[in-house]
């Protein structure tokens, strides 16, 4: 098993420090299906997250086939990217607003946007939308951090 320490510290400087990325995975045909995503990457376990939902394509997707790929772009355009290839794993889908899946939304959230202005709602939101996490465990990651010219 490949250990973040074994990722290009600029590479993974990439995915820790933006959130804006593009999400692929596979459609039953093998095509790719990309969605535009916000995603927060864990040090500690080495994973990225990804809030989705239980009905949309992503999920189907993934409960098909659980290869994905993460491509996270740096500053600008031309200033570098990381791509996180990798296997995702789907939590159960949010059932309660106390159940385990709504905490680790609420984590996810005051990851990237700090605190919410209503938790109480938040956390009804996440079960009304059936809402889940996809983290990712990489595999690989590749990129370039300055791209050249």
């Amino acid at each position: 098993m490949t250990t973040t320490a074994e990722y290009d510290p600029e590479l993974l400087r990439i995915v820790a420090d933006h959130k804006q990325s593009i999400l692929i995975t596979l459609r039953k045909d093998g095509r790719p299906q990309s969605s535009n995503v916000v995603h927060v990457w864990d040090a500690e376990s080495g994973t990225a997250s990804v809030s989705v939902t239980a009905t949309r394509a992503k999920s189907r997707n993934v409960e098909r086939d659980p290869r994905v790929s993460l491509h996270v772009l740096g500053d600008g355009f031309f200033s570098g990217y990381a791509v996180v290839e990798g296997i995702g794993e789907l939590t159960p889908v949010a059932a309660a607003p106390d159940d385990e899946t709504v905490q680790a939304l609420v984590d996810y959230y005051r990851t990237f946007g700090g605190e919410h202005p209503d938790w109480d709602d938040y956390r009804r939101t996440m079960v009304s939308e059936q809402r889940r996490l996809l983290r990712i465990r990489p595999q690989k990651i590749y990129g370039m951090t300055r791209m050249p010219g």
